[in-house]
C-alpha cells in the first residue's frame, strides 16, 4: 500500500507557534485554506482510493477539497489526531518548557514508548492508535491512501515504523503545512519512506537515511512556526 501522510493546512495557532493539540482545535487561516485547495492539483498524479482525516477540524478542512475532487468521503478517525501536549497545551513551542514536547516525541520515536508526555499520553498509546488506523486502511484493499494528520504524529510514526527513517532524520526536518510524506509497505511487511516533502528518501546509510549525519535539532518543536514551520498541531 502507498500512504500519503499529509500535514494539515496552516492554523492561527501555527502562526503563533503554539502547542495546540486539543479536539476540535482551530480552523484554517486564509493561507491554510489556499493550501488545502491546492492539494488536488498537487496530488493529481496519485491514484488515491481513500481519504482519512483526524478528529481535529483543521485536518478535515484540509482533506475536504481532495476528497471532493476524487468523489470520496473523508473518513474521520480519532487515532490520527495530534500527539496530546497534556500539561504543555498552548505553550509556545520554542519556550523552555514547550521544547519538552518534541524531546518527548523524539524519545518515543527512539523506542522509549513507556515515557509519558507531561499530563498526556504514553508513546505506546500514541503509536497504537495511529497503527490501528493504518491497519484499517491497509485492510481496506486500497492501493493508495491519503491520510491528513499532524506534524508531530506523522514524524513520530514515520521514524518509528519506516525502516529507512530515524530520529535524527525527522528531527532535522520539520514538516511544513500540507507537506507530504510518501510511505510504502504494509503492517506485516514493514514500511519504507519514499519521499519527504518532495525530496527522495534514500536507503539507510551509515550516518542516517540520506547517508549523511543528521543533527538532532530541538529548536523547531512541533508547535508550528510562522509560515508553516512547526510546533504541535
Amino acid at each position: 500500500m502507498r500512504l500519503l501522510l499529509i500535514r494539515h493546512g496552516q492554523t492561527p495557532s501555527n502562526v503563533d507557534w503554539l502547542l495546540d493539540t486539543a479536539v476540535p482545535g482551530p480552523g484554517l487561516t486564509p493561507l491554510g485554506e489556499r493550501q488545502a485547495a491546492a492539494l488536488p492539483v498537487a496530488l493529481a498524479d496519485e491514484d488515491i482510493e481513500a481519504v482519512y482525516a483526524s478528529t481535529l477540524v483543521r485536518t478535515q478542512l484540509t482533506a475536504a477539497p481532495l476528497a471532493a475532487a476524487r468523489r470520496l468521503d473523508v473518513l474521520v478517525r480519532g487515532g490520527l489526531r495530534e500527539l496530546s501536549a497534556g500539561d504543555l497545551e498552548m505553550l509556545p513551542g520554542d519556550s523552555e518548557r514547550g521544547q519538552e514536547y518534541m524531546r518527548t516525541v523524539f524519545a518515543w520515536a527512539a523506542g522509549d514508548t513507556g515515557l509519558r508526555m507531561p499530563g498526556g499520553e504514553l508513546g505506546a498509546e500514541a503509536l497504537a492508535r495511529y497503527d490501528a488506523v493504518i491497519a484499517e486502511a491497509a485492510d481496506s484493499g486500497a492501493g493508495t491512501v491519503a491520510v491528513v494528520s499532524h506534524g508531530a504524529a506523522i514524524r513520530l510514526w514515520t521514524a518509528a515504523r519506516a525502516d529507512n527513517v530515524d530520529v535524527p532524520f525527522v528531527a532535522a526536518r520539520p514538516l511544513d503545512n500540507t507537506g507530504v510524506v510518501v510511505v510504502e509497505g504494509s503492517p506485516s511487511d514493514g514500511w519504507k519512506a519514499l519521499s519527504w516533502a518532495g525530496s527522495v528518501v534514500e536507503p539507510a546509510g551509515r550516518g542516517g537515511p540520506a547517508g549523511e549525519p543528521q543533527p538532532v535539532s530541538l529548536s523547531a518543536p512541533e508547535a508550528d512556526r510562522p509560515a508553516g514551520g512547526q510546533a504541535a498541531g
